[in-house]
């Protein structure tokens, strides 16, 4: 039996498990990093900077990882999306302090709620095999690197525009992909497919305020 055929077998009930397991954990991880994000907000605390942000993230998802099996992992998803939202607090707010910020910040939301379920809905009906944006998201993933090196050194807003574009389409093809692996049985375990579509949600927001922001010229 091929690769493709033994995951499209899998029982039904295992899949529908990890299904309910995984968009269970999201829900409760969103609210949490919303609670977080809003905290921070209301205290002004500032953002902790980039690196203690990549060390802090990189860490706490080591860690997701290496206890992904244990409860442990669970406490790790809360501590990793927590975070997450803390250092979003600080973006958001200097957003809200920009004319129409409000709206800004409330339309990302919307855009990106309605394109996650509108991208799970469609991979969950259809259950497609998306394991053809492998080689997509990997060419991505390193040229978004190479423009964020770039955006760095040169401050270019067209990089900036190419930068929030392409992880808006990044994070989209990551949540099609995650999604039909949970459905085809290839992802069983709820709190990597949590986590990973966790973060797919986070860069999509930042990068559709990003562009919104731009749009008005902010």
């Amino acid at each position: 039996m091929r690769y493709n055929e033994a995951i499209t077998n899998q029982p039904s009930e295992a899949v529908n498990k990890t299904l309910r397991s995984t968009y269970s954990l999201l829900a409760m991880t969103l609210f949490f990093s919303a609670f977080t994000a809003f905290l921070s907000i209301s205290l002004q605390l500032p953002h902790p900077g980039l690196i203690i942000t990549l060390v802090g993230f990189y860490g706490l998802l080591f860690l997701t990882h290496k206890f992904q099996n244990s409860g442990l992992g669970i406490l790790f998803v809360f501590a990793l999306t927590g975070f997450m939202g803390l250092t979003l607090g600080p973006i958001i707010s200097m957003y809200l302090n920009l004319p129409n910020g409000g709206s800004m910040v409330m339309t990302a939301f919307g855009i990106t709620g309605l394109s996650f379920l509108g991208l799970s809905a469609y991979a969950i009906a259809t259950k497609k095999d998306f394991s053809f944006l492998n080689g997509f998201m990997m060419v991505g993933f390193f040229v978004l690197i190479g423009a964020m090196i770039a955006n760095f050194f040169l401050q270019m807003p067209a990089i900036q525009i190419f930068l929030s574009a392409g992880f808006a389409l990044f994070s989209a093809a990551m949540i099609l992909w995650q999604t039909g692996e949970i459905v085809r049985g290839g992802e069983t375990n709820y709190i990597i497919a949590t986590v990973n579509l966790y973060v797919s949600i986070y860069n999509m927001f930042l990068s559709v305020l990003s562009l919104l922001g731009m749009a008005n010229d902010d």
